[in-house]
């Protein structure tokens, strides 16, 4: 069987604040640190900001955008999936992904938690806006990482 990195999505607001933006970057960082691809929304807030740790960590992260214009994409994304699919592309999101780690949010990253538990995919969540049957807590980004890729690879 081929092996396959671990593509791990990151989901959150596309605003945060200085500390969500910091969870972020460091669980991008350490996505990247770790050999795996990130995969997340490709525009702003916690999206940008684990985007820019990868990147800057020498990550590969691809963004799956929800417009048509790959220009619409933050500047960190490595790839670019320009959907064109609005909200749809959230599903696109979780399928790509071996294991999600969500960062806050709202409503759109609560869509992508619930595809994320209801196809089976490990869910794991730092600060979550809501507590979801199946979703696994992390107390840190750094045991949020550790998770999806113990999770990805079982």
């Amino acid at each position: 069987m081929k092996h396959i990195q671990p593509q791990i999505g990151v989901i959150g607001s596309g605003e945060c604040d200085e500390r969500m933006w910091e969870m972020a970057y460091t669980t991008g960082k350490l996505i990247a640190e770790h050999g795996a691809i990130l995969v997340n929304g490709g525009l702003g807030g916690v999206m940008e900001a684990s985007a820019r740790g990868a990147r800057e960590n020498g990550g590969l992260v691809v963004g799956i955008i929800p417009h048509g214009d790959m220009k619409l994409a933050n500047p960190y994304c490595s790839v670019v999936i320009a959907t064109d699919m609005g909200h749809a592309r959230n599903i696109v999101l979780v399928n790509s992904s071996s294991a999600v780690i969500s960062i806050g949010g709202e409503y759109g990253t609560l869509s992508e938690m619930a595809v994320a538990l209801k196809t089976g995919k490990p869910l794991i969540s730092v600060a979550p806006p809501v507590k979801l049957k199946g979703m696994i807590l992390a107390e840190s980004p750094e045991r949020a990482v550790e998770l999806a890729l113990k999770l990805s690879r079982d």
